[in-house]
Formats: structure tokens, C-alpha cells, sequence
């Protein structure tokens, strides 16, 4: 997120408050007849008209839309500063962008068959104007603007989509709403309304907004309260501008002036904290973002990693990584590396992101036809089938990636990874989240092991752990440092902490120390090399010690006076498994796996894997780890 814009210091009035992109295709026309018949010209606002046109079109939309507002109507030319209370229309075979207030103009690149000038515009918006930008999408065929709106939802601004049933032409607007950013989707004569309403919310125009928020402190932990409680995330170590400007945000959107207001709001509608959550963790991505990166590790550090490592299992890790898209360009990167090299190699990129809906997205390998504006031609033709109006991985690629749910900051880190991507994460997070993060991340890596950041970020105060290779592509090497690690470093997810509690005040058996803090240490150490979605670790009285990663379908604690027992606490499809099991592995010291069971969730049948194994530890202190994939 930007904390500034670039725009002329507004000396005349004639400084815009906000800038408008409204994208249209087919059927658009219509739609932008009737929304600009109900602005007023003394709005603030300059609006900035992104149209496809056909190359040989003899466009009529600036007569058009001059007889359906007062505002001066102009096509757009190279070098025009915007003004408020103008409207500024695309011409015909060209690229708008903005830069500092002023509109450039760039030819259409139709070398790759397709032309997406929505994006380019609305990327570009972001960018200059941050929080002053909104999104506007109606009437039209295909998706474009959907990377545009997520790049202007990220920056801070406004998006507004078309609803469908009044589009003439549903794609754009469909494929805007499907990617829940939209903040009003409305028929064109309701949306001049609501834009309005929020333009003239008081944080429109106060420039020391996050100041006045952060000033109430009790308010704002009563947020991060309501947040934590819902979504098992704590936001206090985030960056508080970040955060006080998407909260600031939300209030304008649900016009609410009082933050005393807002937190009555989210009490009263739960909703609203899981929109708060997933605007907090919106991040931009696309397939070989920053390319040169990709390119200098194609060239240059996989091949040498890919020659260190021969004859083993590789691991990647792309932390943080949405929906998706870094994930899979590592492995299809990584597949023409080793085409070129003569190499087989297995790859394994375990990709975490802390936003459930966002994995989902990503494990569904289903993209819009824009992303064709990020991809070779060749490796679009390689790697994806068309699916209608999508694009979906190959299943080849996407055997490479494993997506799982995941805190990089409370979650045990994964072992044994020669590559970490972490882009554009710890840029929002505070000091102390920064260092621990890197930190965790270190202890992941091998020696010579490769972590990528993003282009504002570097390692800070853990420098000394890693070895500077690209300084501008910030392209790192783990130096092999590995700082002692305790337990406690690792904070077991809610669930655990919360079931932990509850039994220790109960039976008073088992307290949090340094005995803990070992079994936990003997408990990543047995688990390195591995992946596990779920593991518990439970003592000889079958009582639940520790839980890392989801326990929803498998596990669940009955009403009444607490229960411990951790086969009476499981799922009755697998209790009888754990309880035989269990006791056979107590009895024999050896490792047990069941390959076949069964669970019903949800009104649906599937089926995993439970392996049994000793946790090692001193005579009468042996423990065991049940693990379910």
C-alpha cells in the first residue's frame, strides 16, 4: 500500500479528491449514458473512461456523453493534467495510463492477441493515486479489470461493479464480483448515489486520518479483539497505517463517522469482520510478477541449485502465496529449467497463504483469460487448457504444488527447503514480526538455501543470516546460521492453546515449561522432512498435549465437563482406529500407519492416512505422534 500520492499540490481547487477509472466493453455504452446523466459537475471527481474500441471505430462518445452531463467532455491526450470535474475518454488503438496526475498514452500491444486497457489503466491509477483511486466496472464481455480492481483494492481506493442482471454484456462484471473485492455492485442509475455519499464521508478530505484513529487506542484493540476471535488471526504487529487506512476505509464505504460507531457495527454484524479480515489481506499477484526476477532466476540460481542438489527430493515454499500464481511460475520455471539442463528432478512447492478463500481459489488452478497479458505464448500453450472463459493449470504443474493453510508467524515453519518465497509479506508487518519471520524462515532453509523478497523489502536486522546475491531483485542466500530455536518460538494454533488451558486448570497434570518446551523441540525435530497437515502429540493417558494445523472434521470437544481423552474427542470414524492403534504403539515402541479410513464431513466421504510413531524422549517419557493427511 502507498502512503502518498503523486498528484499537483491543489492550489486552485481544481485538484481532483478522487479519480474515477470506469472500464466498459460491449453493451457499455448504455450503462455510461445513464450513470453520468445523475453526476452533478461540481462533484470533485474526475472521471477517467477506459472503453474497448475497435481499431478502425470512429468513437462518438465524446458527442454522446457530452449531452448526458454538464462536465466538459474530452478524448484524452498525451501529457494532459487531470482536473476535477472533467471527464477524460480512451481513444481508439491506444493505452491510457497516469503518472502524477497526468494521463500518458502508449499504443496497444496486440502481439500477444490480447489487449487489456482496463488493467493497464487501473494498475496504473493505483499506483499514482492510492487511496484516491476507485474502480468502476460495467457492461462487457471477457475479464478485464479484474487485475486492475485488485490492484486499486490493495492501494486503498473504492471498487464499484456493475450488477449483472443489468448488464447487457455480464463477463467483466462477472468476473469482477467473483473476486470479492467489489464494494457496491449496483445498477448504473444507483451507483452516482453511493459515489457521491462517499466522497462526502469526513475521511475524504482529512490528511491526518490515521493519526486521529490511532490516537484510540481501546477501540482498536477492541477491533483486533473481534478480529483475532473470528478469524484466529491477530493483527496487532501489523503495520498501523496499513491497517488504520483499510479500517477507515470500511467506515467510509458503511458511512459510519465514529470508530466508537464502527465497533458497534462489527459487533452487531459479523459479516463486516470477515470483510475487515480479507481487505487486511489483500496483496497483488500475477504469473511472473516482477519478471526480471524470474528471469535472473532462471539464468542464474536454479541451475546452480538444481546441480547442488541432484539426486534429492526439492523443496520450494511460497509463503504468503494468494491465489496462487507465484506458486505455479515457480514450477513451470523450474520445469523449463530442468528441460534445458537435461534434468529429472522431483519438486515439491508447498504453498501457504494465511487466507482459507485464497486457497481455495489457488488449489482450483482456474484463471481468468487476462492472465494471457503475463504469459508467454509458449507457456500459455504448455501449461494451460482453456476452459470457456478461463485458463486452468496443467495437472502436470499442479502435482508440483501443495496449497495448505497457514500463519508463517505462529505455525511450525516447514524443514528441509532449499527455496523461500516470502514477497511483499513482511513490508506490512512491524520490527518485531519482521525479525521473526525472516528468522523462522532461516530455520527452514538449508545452507545456500535461496529466499526471495519483495522489492521494497530486505532482511534487516537478520542480515548477518543471509547472503546478499541480487540486491534489486532481493534474491538472498541462507548463510547455514541457525540460531537456537525453543519451543516456545512456535505458538501452537487457537485450538491448542485453547484446549491446553482448559485441561491443565482441570487436572492440573501438565504445565507450560521447559519440560514443554523440549517435547515440543523433540516434536519438530521428528517431524523434520516431513509435511504434515495435521499432528497431534498425546501422552501415555491418551491426553492431547499439542495440535499444529486444523483439527475442523477430525476432532471436536463435546459439551459438559471437559474431556481430554483424545479418543473421545475424535471423530467416531476415527476413534476406533486411534484407540487400537494407539495402544499397539505404546506396547511395541514401532511405527503404525493405516492407509484407508473413512470420514464422513460435511455430507461428504473421504479418505486419509493416520500414521502412529514414537516421539523419542527419556525412559517413562516417551510420547506419540498421530499424524492425519
Amino acid at each position: 500500500m502507498q502512503d502518498c500520492n503523486y498528484s499537483q499540490p491543489d492550489i486552485d481547487g481544481s485538484n481532483p479528491i478522487y479519480y474515477v477509472g470506469a472500464g466498459a466493453s460491449a453493451g457499455g455504452l448504455e450503462a455510461l449514458e445513464v450513470f453520468f446523466s445523475q453526476i452533478p459537475a461540481e462533484s470533485g471527481k474526475a472521471f477517467i473512461v477506459i472503453q474497448h474500441l475497435s481499431p478502425d471505430y470512429k468513437s462518438m462518445m465524446v458527442e454522446l456523453l457530452s449531452k448526458r452531463t454538464a462536465m466538459p467532455v474530452r478524448r484524452a491526450k498525451e501529457g494532459m493534467l487531470v482536473e476535477a470535474g472533467s471527464v477524460y475518454l480512451i481513444p481508439p488503438k491506444k493505452n491510457l495510463s497516469i503518472f502524477h496526475g497526468k494521463l500518458l498514452l502508449s499504443e496497444s500491444d496486440h502481439s500477444r492477441g490480447l489487449n487489456l486497457p482496463i488493467d493497464v489503466f487501473m494498475r496504473s491509477l493505483a499506483d499514482d493515486q492510492a487511496e484516491k483511486a476507485i474502480g468502476v466496472i460495467l457492461s462487457g464481455t471477457g475479464s478485464d479489470g479484474v487485475r486492475g480492481i485488485r490492484a486499486i483494492k490493495e492501494a486503498g481506493g473504492m471498487i464499484m461493479v456493475q450488477s449483472e442482471e443489468s448488464a447487457k454484456f455480464d463477463g467483466m462484471p462477472r468476473a469482477a464480483i467473483s473476486t470479492g473485492l467489489a464494494d457496491f455492485i449496483l445498477p448504473p442509475d444507483e451507483m452516482p448515489a453511493k459515489l457521491l455519499s462517499f466522497v462526502r464521508h469526513p475521511y475524504a478530505s482529512k490528511v491526518d486520518r490515521p493519526q486521529t484513529l490511532l490516537s484510540d487506542e481501546d477501540r482498536l484493540t477492541r477491533i483486533f479483539a473481534l478480529l483475532r476471535e473470528r478469524t484466529r488471526v491477530d493483527f496487532t504487529f501489523y503495520k498501523p497505517t496499513t491497517v488504520v487506512r483499510r479500517i477507515e476505509r470500511r467506515m467510509t464505504v458503511n458511512q459510519i463517522h465514529d470508530l466508537r460507531d464502527y465497533v458497534k457495527f462489527m459487533e452487531t454484524y459479523s459479516g463486516e469482520v470477515t470483510t475487515l479480515y480479507r481487505e487486511l489481506l489483500i496483496g497483488v499477484t500475477s504469473f511472473f510478477r516482477d519478471r526480471e526476477v524470474f528471469e535472473d532466476l532462471e539464468e542464474n540460481h536454479l541451475p546452480i541449485l538444481f546441480e547442488r542438489v541432484e539426486g534429492r527430493e526439492v523443496r520450494f515454499w511460497t509463503a504468503a502465496c494468494s491465489t496462487g500464481e507465484e506458486a505455479y511460475s515457480l514450477a513451470m520455471l523450474s520445469r523449463e529449467v530442468m528441460e534445458k539442463m537435461g534434468k529429472r528432478i522431483d519438486i515439491k512447492i508447498f504453498a501457504t497463504d494465511i487466507d482459507r478463500d485464497a486457497i481455495l481459489r489457488a488449489s482450483n488452478s482456474l484463471y481468468p483469460e487476462s492472465i494471457a497479458a503475463d504469459l508467454s505464448a509458449k507457456l500459455l500453450a504448455k501449461y494451460f487448457h482453456r476452459r470457456e472463459e478461463h485458463y486452468q493449470i496443467d495437472r502436470s504443474i499442479r502435482e508440483m504444488v501443495v496449497f495448505a493453510q497457514h500463519n508463517l508467524i505462529k505455525d511450525p515453519p516447514f524443514t528441509n527447503i532449499e527455496l523461500v518465497s516470502c514477497r511483499n509479506l513482511v513490508i506490512y508487518l512491524q520490527p518485531v514480526l519482521q525479525r521473526k519471520a525472516l528468522e523462522l524462515i532461516n530455520f527452514s532453509l538449508n545452507p545456500q538455501g535461496i529466499l526471495l523478497l519483495g522489492s521494497s523489502e530486505t532482511t534487516g536486522e537478520v542480515a548477518e543470516l543471509y547472503e546478499t546475491l541480487h540486491p534489486k531483485h532481493k534474491i538472498y542466500a541462507s548463510k547455514g546460521k541457525r540460531r537456537p530455536i525453543s519451543g516456545s518460538e512456535f505458538l501452537s494454533v487457537p485450538e491448542a492453546r485453547s484446549w491446553q488451558s482448559r485441561a491443565r486448570s482441570t487436572n492440573g497434570s501438565w504445565s507450560r515449561g521447559q519440560d514443554d518446551e523440549r517435547m515440543l523441540d523433540r516434536f519438530l525435530q521428528s517431524l523434520a522432512g516431513d509435511y504434515v497437515p495435521l499432528a497431534v502429540v498425546v501422552n501415555e493417558r491418551l491426553e492431547v498435549l499439542h495440535i499444529l494445523d486444523n483439527s475442523d472434521g477430525y476432532f471436536r470437544l463435546p459439551s459438559g465437563k471437559l474431556i481430554n481423552d483424545i479418543t473421545k474427542i475424535a471423530v467416531r470414524d476415527l476413534a476406533i482406529s486411534l484407540a487400537t492403534g494407539l495402544q499397539k504403539v505404546f506396547k511395541t515402541g514401532k511405527e503404525l500407519k493405516y492407509t484407508s479410513i473413512r470420514l464422513n464431513w460435511n455430507s461428504e466421504s473421504k479418505i486419509v492416512q493416520m500414521r502412529i510413531r514414537p516421539l523419542p524422549g527419556r525412559k517413562g517419557q516417551e510420547l506419540r505422534v498421530g499424524r492425519v493427511h
